[in-house]
């Protein structure tokens, strides 16, 4: 079988790839806030050439940053849905897991989930088929399912409840690197869609910018960054909390740097919510009512 190339992928598809070598430096560092064995493979040669782009741009020489330090913010993210997931899964009655998309995340892989869990990865195929490429022979440490479809097709929900999903049990959602990349009518469908299949009790967990992310000058150098790959940011949200209230999710929205998201690695003061003209990044979390 031939393996697929980097190629195959698009623009969106390949900031994968940055995650994979952000999670592939974090595994380096000896305070890491976690260890992924698979990242650097995942990652190939491309996502360290996405990440020294990134890397330039954040920590410009001479200069002070001022754009959010990436490779803290990734480890921090990591860590917290690490810990997330997990804790959902302990849950009575919590055997579904669903992430949306999955990327190069190789948690059911790298972590231990109790064995009646069911783990769904939805992304489009050339991800999934360049992800199985790379984990030839890793054998997952769950019943791990994919589902190759794109989450703006019209009838992905079919092929997941396909792949073993099951609408009337409660599951546990992770929409993580997904929000800030799709147009704010697509958040919102993709949040209809997903809670009209989540039962009673469900959980969801997500990341988002605010909109000043997408538009402060001093953002500039790392949003030209996601531009020039052809994948620019294009949605985010002041009020997290009412956006997912919306589609019935009971939720909080913790920054980097707060109580539970920090561990001890956020390098910036982390403002007030009513302070005006800040970036900020939202960990959303929280139920189906």
């Amino acid at each position: 079988m031939t393996a697929p190339t980097t190629p195959a992928l698009d623009a969106v598809e390949r900031t994968a790839l940055l995650t994979a070598a952000l999670r592939a430096a974090e595994t380096g560092r000896a305070d890491r806030l976690y260890e992924d064995p698979y990242a650097a493979d995942l990652a190939g040669d491309i996502g360290p050439t996405l990440l020294a782009e990134v890397r330039a741009a954040t920590f410009p020489p001479d200069e002070r940053r001022s754009v959010p330090s990436t490779p803290d913010y990734n480890a921090i993210r990591t860590r917290f849905f690490d810990d997330y997931l997990q804790e959902a899964a302990r849950e009575p009655g919590m055997r579904q897991i669903v992430l949306a998309p999955a990327g190069m995340d190789s948690r059911a892989y790298r972590l231990d989930w109790p064995a009646h869990t069911r783990w769904f990865e939805i992304d489009r195929p050339a991800v999934l088929a360049y992800k199985k490429d790379r984990l030839a022979g890793v054998e997952p440490r769950t019943d791990h399912r994919t589902v190759a479809v794109d989450l703006t097709s019209p009838d992905w929900e079919r092929d997941l409840i396909t792949a073993g999903y099951d609408p009337a049990l409660p599951s546990t959602w992770l929409l993580e690197g997904l929000l800030y990349y799709i147009p704010e009518h697509d958040t919102h469908r993709i949040l209809e869609r997903v809670a009209a299949i989540s039962a009673p009790g469900s959980r969801i967990a997500a990341d988002i910018v605010n909109s000043d992310a997408l538009t402060l000058p001093r953002m500039r150098p790392l949003l030209e960054v996601f531009a020039g790959w052809g994948c620019p940011w294009l949605f985010g949200t002041d009020e997290p909390e009412a956006l997912f209230d919306r589609y019935g999710f009971t939720v909080s929205a913790p920054q980097p740097g707060e109580p539970g998201a920090d561990f001890g690695r956020w390098p910036d003061p982390v403002p007030p919510r009513a302070k005006r003209d800040q970036r900020r990044v939202f960990f959303v979390n929280g139920r189906r009512r």
